[in-house]
Parts: structure tokens; sequence; C-alpha cells
């Protein structure tokens, strides 16, 4: 069986990330096929016919995409007449699930084979999502084995292929490397504090994040902290908080652009928002604190529509409590310095933590593009797929509730 023609539609540079990768491990596969939809400079430089510029459908917030909706429901509705011209072995929206699970399921209705590269959080929240992607895909690709059981559980053909994060991050880190790399001592305790990558972010968690710090630092003279600015307009932010805090300006705090994972592998121990930097620290094997606030409003709805006893990836894919997860109210400075500090004083703990996030990382290892393409070939060809990317893990998780 060779593919011909692959229709792929991207939302945002995390998907033309991956859908480039996917793209690269197709043409191995299959040196004929051609691409066509919606991708961004990464897919396009890997043979991407692009019908719209990525941009189109990168839109956030409520407002936003009530002011945009007219204009995506005109590129939707495009989008499906050219595929429906075009006739492609098989349409695969990555990510960008409002978007694509709808022109998803017109195309299946249509009688194209259909499928979805990265689950939305239906398994969080909002599970009566699921019965609409049964009928727009004829199979979802997940990160994460825990989002493939619910997807078992829920009767929609799933295949679990892998986190391309933990491909790309290798299993054995250096240290001492990344600490000179940044400018660190190579004895003493490293701190990194990631307080998120959104203004939203920074301005609920910076001052509490500097707070705890600044505690921290007051009885640990040899701390040092490392804090990756996600954008330059978070560095300004960041620049502005800790004016107010001359404590850590003395050497003790330094502010880097980007170099996140360079942070997190350079550190004893990582604080951060809860979110993917949660999964990456884990993916670089270190002990860590998530701590997350929201307005009031949203907190308050969250409790109640949110289905998982966790919300930190590290425990949502253990099914247990490895990382300590301070919310809302409980986010004090008070009470993340204390965590921080039994963490710090803990290396026994620490290494056991280290030697516990490697190995699964392992197991999140997979080669996810190459799973990805098994996939979409047994689609294709109306088998089933594959035992060793739809891993019978049912058993690993129950989240309805």
């Amino acid at each position: 069986m060779t593919l011909r023609r692959v229709y792929l539609v991207a939302g945002e540079l995390s998907g033309d990330n991956l859908g480039a990768g996917l793209m690269r491990a197709l043409k191995s596969r299959h040196p004929g096929v051609t691409f066509r939809g919606i991708g961004g400079p990464r897919m396009i430089a890997e043979g991407m016919d692009s019908r719209f510029p990525l941009e189109t459908l990168s839109v956030m917030g409520l407002v936003e995409v009530i002011r945009h909706l007219p204009g995506l429901v005109k590129v939707r509705r495009e989008l499906r007449r050219d595929a429906l011209v075009w006739q492609p072995d098989i349409m695969v929206g990555i990510d960008a699930p409002d978007f694509n699970l709808g022109l998803e399921r017109q195309l299946r209705e249509a009688g194209l084979i259909t499928a979805h590269y990265v689950s939305p959080s239906v398994w969080a929240w909002r599970q009566g999502r699921v019965k609409g992607i049964a009928r727009a895909v004829d199979a979802m690709f997940t990160f994460l084995p825990f989002e493939a059981a619910f997807y078992r559980q829920h009767r929609v053909p799933v295949a679990f292929v892998g986190h391309p994060l933990a491909d790309e991050l290798p299993l054995d880190n250096d240290r001492s490397a990344a600490r000179a790399a940044l400018g660190l001592p190579v004895d003493g305790q490293v701190l990194a504090v990631l307080p998120g990558s959104r203004s939203s972010e920074i301005r609920f968690l910076g001052a509490t994040f500097l707070a705890a710090v600044e505690r921290l630092c007051e009885v640990r003279t040899g701390l040092r902290v490392v804090i990756p600015a996600a954008t330059p307009q978070r560095r300004t932010e960041l620049e502005a908080l800790m004016a107010g805090y001359p404590g850590l300006q003395e050497g003790r705090l330094i502010l880097v652009d980007g170099q996140a994972r360079e942070a997190m592998v350079a550190a004893d121990a990582v604080l951060l928002a809860s979110g993917t930097a949660a999964l990456e620290a884990m993916l670089c094997h270190r002990a860590m604190l998530v701590a997350y606030k929201l307005a009031p409003a949203t907190h308050w709805l969250a409790k109640r529509l949110v289905k998982t006893e966790w919300i930190s990836l590290p425990n949502l894919i253990a099914r247990e409590a490895l990382v300590p997860e301070l919310i809302q109210a409980a986010a004090t400075s008070e009470a993340i310095a204390a965590h921080l500090g039994e963490m710090l004083d803990d290396p026994v703990n620490r290494a056991a933590l280290e030697a516990r996030f490697a190995a699964m990382h392992a197991g999140l290892q997979r080669d996810a593009s190459r799973r990805v393409c098994e996939a979409i070939e047994a689609l294709v060809a109306r088998q089933p797929l594959p035992a060793s990317v739809a891993p019978d893990v049912a058993e690993e998780v129950s989240v309805d509730g």
C-alpha cells in the first residue's frame, strides 16, 4: 500500500512542528507522497501546499474567536471543498480541535478517512465531547497512555504514539554542562523557576514565586536561581516584578531568554506553573513543584468541570502524586518555599524521583512520527490499528465521574 496524497491542517506553531516531523516520516516511507492543507514554515519547507497562512487558525480567547468566527467558517468551508476535490488518502487534523474536529466530521461524512493528532483534554472536562469526536474521526492519535485509555473506554479507535518531546530530549542529560552553559556554579544548589509563558500567568504567579524565592535565598546563602523568560514581553514583565525584590539582584538570580530546557537540566529542583513545562521538567528528570492560580471565577468554574484528581502531566501519567501541586489559595509564598526547602534538603528522594522520571521518559520515547505513519497506513488500508501503537492500557486510568 502506497500513500499518494495526505491532507494536513495545523493550527499553530506547535502543530507546524508536529506536522513537519510527520511529513518527513511519511516521505521516508512513501517517497512520492504529496501534502496539502494548512501548515506553517516548517511544513511548507517539507513540501506542504498550504491553502491559507498558519496564523489563520491561531485565534485564542472567547471574544477573539467570536470576532473571527465568520472568517473561520469560511476557511473551513473552503478547506472542505478543496479536500473533496483533491481526494486525499486521509485527512489528519493536527491539534486545533475547535476548528479541526468540525472539518474532520464534515469530510468523514463525505466519505474521506479522517484522524486527529493530539487529543483535546476531553478526559479532563466536558467529557461528553467524546461522542462528537467519535463521529468526526476514524482514529485519535494520542501523546499519552492515559489519553489512549480514555478513548478505548469510550470505544473510539485510538493509537498511543508517544510524545515527540520525549523523542527529542535525551534519556541522559548533563547537569554540569547545563550549568556551565548558563554561567552557574557547578557546585551548590540551583533552583529553576518557570512562572509561565502567558502574561496572565506572570500576573497571577510572578509575585508569589519571587516572594517564595526571596524566602529561600534568605536562609540558603549558596542557592542560585535561574528564571527563563519565554518571550521578550515576559522578560519585560518579570524585570518589572523583580525590581520589587532588591535582595534577589545581587547575583542570586539570573534572568535568561528562553533556555528553559537548559535551566531545568541545570537545576536541583524546579518551580513551575502547570502545563507543558511540567512534562518537560519530567523529561529532564528533575524534581519539581507545580503551583497555579487562576482568576477566582475561572477557578470556581474549573473545580466544577474538571474530572481529574491531578492537574500536572507527570502525576496524570504516573496515576499517583509524584509531584506536589499547590493550587489557588494553597499556592502561597510560604507554602511554596517550605515545599522547595524540603525538596532541596532531600537528595536521596530527588535521586529516586529522577530515576522514576527517566523510566517514564523511556516509556514515552516511541518515535512518535513513525508511529503516526504506521497508524495512518493501517487506517488507509482499512486494517486494525497495529498493536504496537494502540497498546491495551485501559486498566491504567479511569477518569469518568
